[in-house]
């Protein structure tokens, strides 16, 4: 690295620590300050490029410096920066929310805001909870997909599957359990796991607030992948039992897999859907809970009846964050971004052809714009991905794989010769492993 590089990683180690990083592994694997970045590239401070084949943890959908983006919040910047969402309002809260509803399944017609996913799926758990209380009912419970993974503040902790913070963070946790996620992309698959599913609602079913669900793919969970039937199914299910359906499109939304919400390919409306990462195109952070008027009319009361739902903070609805979400959403308007996407999600899955003849390659699998490679044979102390990791950053592409799990969750605007690029490099990579 250049002096440049050396002074910033330097003074990052001296004051900051990283999420989702055990900080002892920078001690041989140096941290890249990054100095700026242009559609799918990010560039350091000796000017290489590396392709951001994640989306920076999924949220720069139209890639980085968007232009239009970018002129959208100078615009507002010398309007109005913040303002309280209590008492007032602004126009550019307003026409986003007017947008979501109009945007997202038929029926969800209230937007409550938050400022980043995990927030906006308490939201939804504390909703729901206190619906049920507004309706005379106690139901403390939640039911969750194994192997889910909802955000990393308790409520959101508490609704997931990772057996690593459930054993650390257990005391903290409220009450969960979880019914089998679908075991692949068959309808077999998920006819057999909504058994199970009316199992658990017809025994504790009157306990459960709410059934929340990342649709079709669960992102942390190794990007395990699986089909639609299961979501429309179990929304027949909770309906029958009174028991909310939560969908959690923090990860999915915003033409991710396809569609521009994954629930539409089951055709059903939940009763909360979260929304955040692509929202503002990677931009400012920003979430969303939308829910139905049967959901916000619980809430509708006289001050004295106590039954106001109790939830804020600081900046709610901030002009700036809602100004970028309506300018991300101008991009899908523009032109037919969901149309390229299949026809990039079709090239990907051609690329990733040549994957299937490696030894060390469990499955292939793919769901829109999301594309997987799942090794198999290595332990977890081998740190494959790692490897992997640091090959890519060697070779001009970030890849972030999730433990032996190698993904491809890039910017909808990268181009086909970059993509060849990306997939190229993870393929090298893979092809070098130790068997």
């Amino acid at each position: 690295m250049n002096h440049k590089n050396i002074e910033i990683a330097t003074e990052d180690l001296k004051y900051i620590w990283h999420p989702c990083t055990q900080m002892k592994d920078h001690e041989t694997l140096p941290l890249i300050p990054i100095k700026s970045g242009k559609g799918v590239y990010l560039y350091d401070f000796e000017d290489n490029a590396y392709i951001d084949a994640i989306s920076s943890w999924w949220v720069n959908i139209f890639g980085h410096v968007n232009e239009h983006i970018s002129s959208k919040i100078k615009e507002q910047l010398d309007t109005l920066e913040h303002v309280l969402l209590a008492g007032f309002t602004h126009k550019p809260a307003v026409d986003l929310a007017k947008k979501l509803v109009n945007l997202t399944p038929q029926g969800l017609d209230k937007v409550f805001f938050a400022d980043n996913g995990s927030s906006a799926v308490e939201v939804a758990l504390k909703m729901s909870f206190h619906y049920h209380r507004n309706q005379g009912n106690h139901r403390p419970l939640f039911l969750s997909l194994s192997n889910s993974y909802h955000g990393e503040t308790i409520g959101a902790l508490s609704v997931g599957d990772v057996e690593l913070y459930k054993e650390t963070y257990a005391p903290l946790l409220i009450a969960c359990i979880q019914t089998p996620v679908p075991k692949d992309q068959t309808k077999v698959s998920a006819k057999e796991a909504i058994v199970e599913l009316k199992k658990i609602l017809e025994a504790r079913g009157s306990e459960i607030s709410a059934f929340i669900i990342e649709p079709l793919v669960q992102g942390a969970g190794s990007m395990h992948m699986y089909h639609p039937l299961y979501i429309k199914l179990a929304k027949g299910v909770c309906k029958k039992h009174g028991v909310h359906l939560i969908i959690d499109e923090i990860m999915t939304g915003f033409g991710r897999t396809g569609t521009m919400f994954a629930c539409e390919q089951a055709d059903i409306t939940p009763d909360f859907m979260t929304v955040s990462k692509g929202l503002t195109g990677g931009y400012l952070p920003l979430a969303i809970t939308l829910t139905t008027l049967d959901v916000y009319n619980a809430f509708y009361c006289d001050y004295g009846e106590f039954k106001a739902f109790l939830h804020s903070h600081s900046y709610t609805g901030n002009p700036l964050a809602c100004t970028a979400a309506l300018a991300t959403i101008e991009l899908f308007e523009a032109s037919d971004v969901l149309g390229e996407n299949r026809k990039k999600s079709a090239y990907i899955l051609k690329k990733l052809e040549k994957f299937k003849k490696l030894p060390n390659v469990k499955e292939v699998r793919q769901t829109g714009m999301i594309a997987v490679v799942e090794l198999q044979g290595y332990q977890p102390q081998e740190r494959i991905g790692l490897k992997v990791y640091e090959y890519g950053l060697n070779h001009g592409v970030l890849l972030r794989p999730l433990g032996h799990v190698i993904y491809f969750m890039p910017p909808y605007i990268i181009t086909y010769e970059e993509i060849d690029k990306m997939i190229d490099t993870a393929y090298e990579a893979i092809v070098l492993l130790p068997s």
